[in-house]
C-alpha cells in the first residue's frame, strides 16, 4: 500500500520559517503531481502549492514570495519551505500526490496532516 508521511510541522513565531517534508512509500512505479494543502479550523481545505513531475510549480496568492515547493523524484519526496510565516498560516498542512503503484494503479493519496502553528 502507498503511504504519504509528512513531517516538519510545529510552533513558530511570526516571521519565522519551517520546512515540511512528505515522503511517498510503497510499491511505487512513479509519482506524478504533488501538492500541499492546508485547512484551518472551521475553514475549507485549500491548495497552497503544487509541483508537476517535471518541476512546474503553482502557488496560492496568499503564499507567493514566501513559500517554495520542491521535490526529489529519486526519494519520492516533496518539500514546502515556508518563510516569513504569519499567524494566518496556522493550519493543518496535508500532502497530496498522484501515484502509480503496483498495488492500486494510478490513485490519488493524502497524507495524515501536520500541524503548523504561528504564534508569539
Amino acid at each position: 500500500q502507498v503511504q504519504l508521511v509528512e513531517s516538519g510541522g510545529g510552533l513558530v513565531q511570526p516571521g519565522g520559517s519551517l520546512r515540511l517534508s512528505c515522503a511517498a512509500s510503497g510499491s511505487i512505479f512513479r509519482v506524478y503531481a504533488m501538492s500541499w494543502h492546508r485547512q484551518a479550523p472551521e475553514e475549507q481545505r485549500e491548495l497552497v502549492a503544487g509541483i508537476t513531475s517535471d518541476g512546474r510549480t503553482n502557488y496560492a496568492d496568499s503564499v507567493k514570495g514566501r513559500f517554495t515547493i520542491s521535490r526529489d523524484n529519486a526519494r519520492n519526496t516533496v518539500y514546502l519551505q515556508m518563510n516569513s510565516l504569519k499567524p494566518e498560516d496556522t493550519a493543518v498542512y496535508y500532502c497530496n500526490a498522484d501515484v502509480y503503484s503496483s498495488s492500486n494503479g494510478i490513485h490519488n493519496y493524502w497524507g495524515q496532516g501536520t500541524q503548523v502553528t504561528v504564534s508569539s
